[in-house]
């Protein structure tokens, strides 16, 4: 690299230390004989001490159980030293709520960070500059930069055009003149806004729930495929339910949306509505996993084991009725597990 390469080290924050009492991320570096030392990731890995004191509010068997180099976690602001650059910390004092707030704040922050250094690094710009004319007045004016950035996905030329920098030129008459200009140029703009649009727009989340559904009635495979039309029936346009047979006697309900808490409303409610047409035909449905919302490593296990399960089928049954004959009410075959019999 070029050795006038531009700066690509900044604190997320505009202060230089964070606050006492402000709980804050960190990475354990190393172990000394009284404590550790840490980086704190939100300020440009400055360096922070938590004493073997402040790892916990009870007696210590085993420090190695408490505290492991490379970790990343909260912990709490006990002291800030400007002058000699000291900080310490304490794990001890951290609470569930200063944990779960510092957790999301250090996820939206990081994300803006990772955006703004790339565009520094792709248009060859100091990243300190850029925080100092668009990250930090953007923190300033909506709390967090990450909520700015948010609305740049729709609308970036309201959010962005506001912001300016000084620029000083030499006037005709010899004078230095101070002139305000817009923060970005025009090219590092686009940058910016097709960075935010590449990775903020908001992706649909899974939601899923686990059910198990039995009818022994007579023609227990048409009530349970009616029960699950009355499943598919509560979905709407922005989220779509879907239901499918695992294994007898296990389904599972589906849905995608941008809303997590629409989506487990909804599969509520397509549960709900799949729970009373079942049990008007005497059958049982039991909840398994509640809707709730899943990664995609899990979303990846399900359609293996149904694929799975899928090709176990075909060679356990090679003559079984078609699914177009299952439908047209062939609901006397095997009466006693008609509740199961069903195939997707």
């Amino acid at each position: 690299m070029a050795t006038n390469s531009p700066n690509l080290e900044c604190r997320m924050y505009e202060s230089k230390y964070p606050e006492v009492d402000q709980a804050v991320m960190i990475q354990v570096k190393s172990m000394a004989d009284s404590g550790a030392y840490v980086s704190l990731l939100e300020y440009n890995n400055i360096e922070g001490m938590i004493l073997f004191s402040e790892l916990s509010r009870r007696r210590i068997r085993s420090i190695s159980s408490l505290i492991k180099v490379g970790r990343i976690e909260p912990v709490m602001v006990l002291r800030v030293d400007k002058e000699k650059g000291y900080i310490d910390l304490s794990k001890r004092r951290v609470s569930e709520e200063d944990i779960s707030a510092c957790e999301e704040r250090y996820n939206k922050s990081k994300l803006v960070h990772s955006i703004m250094r790339h565009v520094a690094e792709t248009m060859e710009i100091d990243l300190e500059d850029l925080y100092i004319h668009v990250g930090w007045p953007l923190y300033r004016k909506y709390g967090h930069a990450f909520e700015a950035f948010k609305l740049v996905v729709s609308d970036p030329d309201s959010i962005l055009n506001s912001l300016t920098r000084e620029v000083k030129e030499i006037g005709p008459d010899g004078k230095e003149v101070t002139k305000v200009a817009p923060a970005l140029s025009e090219e590092v703009k686009d940058a910016l806004v097709k960075n935010i649009k590449r990775r903020m727009t908001p992706q649909p989340l899974k939601i899923r729930a686990d059910i198990e559904m039995k009818c022994f009635q007579f023609d227990g495979v048409l009530h349970i495929k009616e029960a699950m039309r009355k499943a598919e029936a509560a979905g709407n346009d922005d989220c779509p339910v879907k239901i499918k047979l695992v294994a007898p006697p296990a389904y599972v309900l589906n849905t995608q949306t941008l809303d997590k808490e629409q989506g487990i409303a909804i599969l509520t409610k397509a549960i709900a509505a799949c729970t009373e047409e079942i049990e008007r035909h005497k059958g049982k449905l039991a909840v398994k996993e509640a809707p709730r919302a899943v990664s995609e490593r899990e979303d990846k296990l399900l359609a293996e084991q149904m694929a799975k399960l899928g090709r176990e089928n075909e060679e356990i049954s090679g003559d079984e009725d078609s699914e177009e004959e299952e439908d047209t009410g062939m609901g006397e075959i095997d009466v006693e597990n008609s509740g199961t019999g069903i195939r997707e």
